[in-house]
Formats: structure tokens, C-alpha cells, sequence
């Protein structure tokens, strides 16, 4: 069925990657994206089909509805979720971002007409990072600490008011995607900053697990999300997890662990210099991790990431040039080795 698609976000990687796939598939008729910067602007190629229009829209105001009706947008595609402040910009800029934005956009889709789907980008950072949290969360557990700041705290509020537009709105479609972290050759994010720093600061006593999504499945969820009706709330992550002692290992860089209290003035100092951005949620994932089960998304979609959290995180080394010294699984297999003669019972 030929479908007309708002994509919010395409200034940045993701978002420009998932309107580009959209406008060269036959069955769309067009694609509109929006965002407040062009997506062009580092070079990449936006839309090499030419069916794809860009319309400099901030979200924050109501011009987004005038956008919609003109365009009889019938699948709206949100990606416009920012998870850190830009240095210029500051938190309560990227809190009105988030939420003001996706509160806007959901009163434009409420009052449309046209629109029969709706697929918004969330986050697992909705579900906390504790010591009390199980050791992997479903779609449909609660997290024992609701994160109380930061993008966690936003995806929150935002999935509230998706959840209270879809209740609204039976008659269309709401696809709901908790997206783990972003890792490829593309993605620009607080994590990926962390992993590519000189020296890695851990914290000493603990060894999270991660888990991460390529952004190339990222990219092929999205796509069937907004030419197919899957409603519901779905987890998105590669197969398997990472230790942090593992990701050290692979990028090939030293680590320097430290006591909690240590490592977080360190965070906080080096936010506060610009170096990287350490929120206390990010500070918190790297200290008790987080994983989440995706079996829902694989059962509605009959479908699984090419990538597993491994594959996806070795991708993004290679893309930045790391790590250095031994083949991957060479380090592995020595740092398991190394790890089995040093308990005491074998």
C-alpha cells in the first residue's frame, strides 16, 4: 500500500539512515523528514531516490501539525529522542526536546485524519540501572528504581503519553521500540565516547553486563515497524551480553578502576569540562548494568538482529580502529585462561 512518512530526527545518523531506506522502497510515496538542521549536514548521502523531502521543523511548536495535514501523512516514524544535552544547548533544553516535542507530534497525530500508525524510538534506560533490578527485564516488569533523571527520566514521561495517545486513539497503530545501546560505525553517543577515551575508568567491585544493538538492525526493525501493524511495546538488543571487563579487553585500551565515590567525581568533573558525558544514568549503567529479554520482538516479527551485542560492539572497534594487539577471540580465550588459574578451587 503506497504511504505517505513523517521521519523527526533526520539530522542525526539513525534518523537519516531510516528515511533513506523508507524513500527507496517501492511502496512508500514519500517521505517527509524533520528536524531543526538538514540531514546532510556531514556529508552522508540523505536520499538517493529523490523521494524524500526535508521541512526545518522544531517540534517544540505546533508547526508540526501544519506539516502533517499538508502532506496527509498516513505513518508517522519518531526518532527525534535526544540522549544527551549538547554543550550549547543544556538538560532543559533537551528535556523540552523530548517531551514538549513528542507531546506536540502526538497532538498532531490525535487530530489527524490520516495518520494510521504511529512507531516511536524508546529506550531501556526506561528501565533503570540498580542493584535491586532483575538480571533481565520484559517488556512488562516494572523497574525496581524509576530513573529519576536524565533520558531515562524523559523516555519515561515520553512512553506515558504514547501509552495515553494510543488509549485515545484505538483506531491506529502504536508501535513502542525500547531500544538498547546504539553501537556501528555511525553512532555518536555518550557510551561510544566512553569506549573510545585513552584511558577507561571502571568501577572497582563491579562488572555490568551491557548489551547492544547494531545500528544496521536497528535501521531493518524500524523499517518493518513502519510498513507493517505490529502494536505493542517491544524490547530491541542483540543476542547475549558483554561484561565490562570484556568491552575493556576488546577496545585494547587501559583501564584504571576506582572506587564508586571516585569514579563519580570523575564523571561529574568530566562533564563538567566537556570531555565526555558522564550523567549520573550513565554512571549508574556502568556500574550494575543491564539487560533485557527481546523473545516478543523476535515472536512478532519472526525475525532476529543479524548482529549479537559481541558482533555489534566488535563493528564499532573496527570502524574506530580498535582494538589494538591480539585477535578478539585470542584475548578472550587468555583472559578466561588467566581468570580459571586464579580461583583458588581449580
Amino acid at each position: 500500500m503506497t504511504q505517505t512518512v513523517l521521519v523527526t530526527g533526520v539530522s542525526r545518523h539513525i534518523g537519516a539512515r531510516v528515511a533513506s531506506v523508507l524513500a527507496s522502497d517501492p511502496d512508500v510515496a514519500s517521505v517527509i523528514g524533520v528536524d531543526t538542521l538538514p540531514p546532510w549536514g556531514e556529508g552522508r548521502s540523505y536520499d538517493p531516490s529523490g523521494r524524500a523531502q526535508f521541512v526545518r521543523v522544531d517540534l517544540r511548536s505546533s508547526d508540526i501539525a501544519d506539516v502533517m495535514s499538508a502532506a496527509d501523512i498516513d505513518t508517522v516514524v519518531h526518532l527525534s529522542l535526544v540522549s544527551a544535552p549538547s554543550r550549547g544547548a543544556g538538560r532543559v533544553s533537551m528535556k523540552e526536546h523530548n517531551v514538549i516535542g513528542t507531546m506536540q507530534l502526538l497532538a498532531a497525530c490525535q487530530r489527524s485524519a490520516t495518520v494510521r500508525r504511529v512507531v516511536v524510538r524508546s529506550t531501556t534506560a526506561v528501565y533503570g540501572s540498580s542493584a535491586h533490578a532483575p538480571a533481565v527485564f520484559t517488556e512488562d516488569l516494572e523497574p525496581a528504581d524509576t530513573p529519576s533523571h536524565g533520558y531515562g527520566k524523559d523516555a519515561t514521561e515520553v512512553e506515558g503519553y504514547v501509552r495515553g495517545f494510543a488509549r485515545r486513539r484505538p483506531d491506529i497503530t502504536v508501535s513502542l521500540l525500547r531500544f538498547a545501546n546504539m553501537m556501528g560505525p555511525g553512532v555518536e553517543s555518550p557510551l561510544t565516547r566512553f569506549f573510545t577515551q585513552p584511558v577507561l575508568p571502571t568501577v572497582l567491585g563491579f562488572d555490568p553486563r551491557l548489551q547492544f544493538v547494531h545500528e544496521d538492525d536497528a535501521v531493518e526493525v524500524l523499517r518493518r515497524m513502519a510498513m507493517e501493524d505490529h502494536p505493542g511495546t517491544f524490547n530491541v538488543a542483540g543476542d547475549g551480553v558483554l561484561l565490562m571487563s570484556q568491552c575493556v579487553r576488546r577496545t585494547g585500551q587501559p583501564s584504571v578502576p576506582l572506587p564508586s565515590p571516585a569514579f563519580r567525581l570523575l564523571g561529574e568533573a568530566a562533564r563538567r569540562a566537556g570531555l565526555v558525558e558522564f550523567s549520573p544514568e550513565q554512571l549508574s549503567l556502568l556500574s550494575h548494568g543491564r539487560a533485557v529479554d527481546t523473545g516478543k520482538l523476535a515472536a512478532e516479527l519472526g525475525w532476529k538482529p543479524k548482529f549479537t551485542t559481541a558482533a555489534a560492539f566488535d563493528d564499532f572497534l573496527r570502524a574506530r580502529g580498535l582494538p589494538g594487539g591480539l585477535p578478539l577471540a585470542v584475548v578472550d580465550a587468555l583472559s578466561e585462561l588467566v581468570r580459571h588459574r586464579a580461583d583458588p578451587r581449580g
